[in-house]
């Protein structure tokens, strides 16, 4: 098309519009009615527009090639072998496995799948040089489809220890696998504790970046891309924002270490806003955040069934959340554009705040010894704990909105029987080198109550 739509219009202003703005606030202040700050300290505007400076983020991403995933975690393995064929048979592109037993038999599991047309990631709970260089045997008939996650930060961050294995260090357990395994990835970062935890979107950037920076210090520059699990909330832009941030920060630090092989966004719903009544509503939530993840650049999507807080894993449940990601593939389209955040001065605008703001962070807490050295003072808990208690004084004040919880709740409604799972925090007094990194629920309180309270 040559011909240029509505050329017969003449172009507005970014001062006209704010003119007219102005007349219909009848006196009232724009700034103090219309811009609003988000817990990160951006100023959001109700309008962007061309002839002012935006500072754009140049970031690629490829919708076009996200891979719908599908968490298993692996407990018998024959059962885990013919569940995750049924969900290759059901549109799973990606299969997410959890493996906490060292003595798990992988190298069957992994022979077992279809290779050739799936990616497998596998998140390792312990240190084995022995058990990932049969991952890395499967891997050489198959590059590119294996990825491992191996994330010892991570584990002391969400259990207050660090993993079991031969070595004395981590690190050095860490590097002894890395120098056998080259046909997988090797590190992970489980940035999504830190969503769940409460921390607001600065702080995640900032703390998964200090996260990597340990591994690029111990290991160096690594031949396969790092894993990154995320976890993404319902505030959509800002959302979008965030991983495109993240992508950039990462390759920014990348290049500090010659590290050229990049990383892998693992996105997944967040666990913070999901609740226990009215738990319909959860699947309204996971596809809008399953949209942030896919539009923000996500390399793999792993949706949260709508019942997952208080089921045991069920073939319903997993059903319904895999159809939602193909049904935003196949009938929604979202696989056909790469880069389709590209040109939104709104996005561009919030990625370019996050990443500097993020950067900011980041240069503090490396100032300050590093990230391993925040956590084992406690600085890192105490900062996430700060923000988590914000966000929950604005959910109980009703400021924050849950539909169906905090507001318009169903009185009727009973849960009590129908609890597969504890959905709760659950404390377990034990000896630990740091205070652990507490993932909790904002409508956990008023579950509780409203639980006690069931005839």
């Amino acid at each position: 098309m040559s011909e240029k739509l509505f050329s017969e219009f003449e172009p507005v202003s970014s001062k006209q519009w704010k003119q007219q703005i102005q007349f219909e606030l009848k006196g009232a202040d724009y700034n103090e009615t219309l811009v609003w700050k988000s817990p990160e300290g951006i100023n959001v505007k109700p309008f962007y527009h061309a002839d002012e400076p935006i500072e754009t983020a140049l970031v690629q991403t490829k919708a076009s090639q996200f891979k719908i995933g599908q968490a298993i975690f692996v407990h018998d393995v024959d059962k885990t072998i013919a569940r995750a064929l049924d969900h290759i048979a059901r549109g799973a592109e990606c299969l997410c496995f959890t493996i906490t037993d060292p003595q798990t038999n992988v190298m069957r599991l992994l022979e077992s799948l279809p290779l050739d047309k799936i990616n497998v990631h596998l998140a390792l709970s312990f240190l084995s040089e022995a058990f990932v260089q049969q991952i890395n045997l499967s891997a050489a008939q198959h590059p590119g489809k294996i990825l491992v996650s191996l994330d010892p930060i991570g584990h002391l961050a969400q259990d207050g220890n660090w993993m079991e294995s031969s070595e004395k260090d981590n690190f050095e357990a860490l590097r002894k696998i890395s120098s056998a395994a080259k046909n997988i990835s090797i590190v992970g970062v489980n940035a999504a504790l830190y969503q769940n935890a409460g921390a607001e979107m600065v702080q995640q950037l900032a703390y998964t970046l200090a996260h990597a920076n340990e591994y690029f210090n111990q290991l160096g520059a690594q031949n396969q891309p790092v894993v990154i699990s995320v976890a993404v909330g319902s505030n959509y832009f800002f959302e979008m924002a965030k991983l495109r941030a993240l992508r950039l920060l990462f390759e920014t630090l990348a290049q500090e270490y010659n590290h050229t092989s990049g990383c892998h966004l693992l996105v997944t719903p967040s666990k913070r806003n999901k609740t226990l009544y009215d738990y319909n509503v959860n699947m309204l939530r996971t596809t809008t955040e399953c949209m942030s993840a896919i539009l923000g650049g996500a390399d793999t999507v792993v949706n949260l069934a709508y019942d997952a807080l208080y089921h045991k894993d069920n073939e319903f449940g997993s059903r319904i959340a895999r159809n939602q990601l193909l049904i935003l593939k196949n009938e929604s389209y979202f696989d056909k554009v790469n880069n389709p955040a590209d040109g939104s001065y709104y996005i561009e605008s919030l990625t370019h705040q996050l990443a500097e703001k993020a950067l900011a962070l980041f240069k503090e807490i490396e100032a300050a010894g590093g990230f391993i050295k925040q956590l084992t003072e406690g600085t890192i808990q105490r900062k996430i704990q700060e923000s988590a208690q914000e966000e929950q004084l604005a959910f109980d004040q009703g400021k924050e909105i849950l539909l169906g919880t905090n507001k318009y709740p169903n009185k009727a409604d009973r849960m009590k029987d129908d609890l597969e799972l504890y959905p709760f925090v659950k404390i377990k007094p034990r000896k630990t080198l740091i205070s652990p990194i507490i993932e909790r629920r904002l409508a956990e309180k008023m579950e509780q109550e409203r639980l006690a309270s069931e005839a």
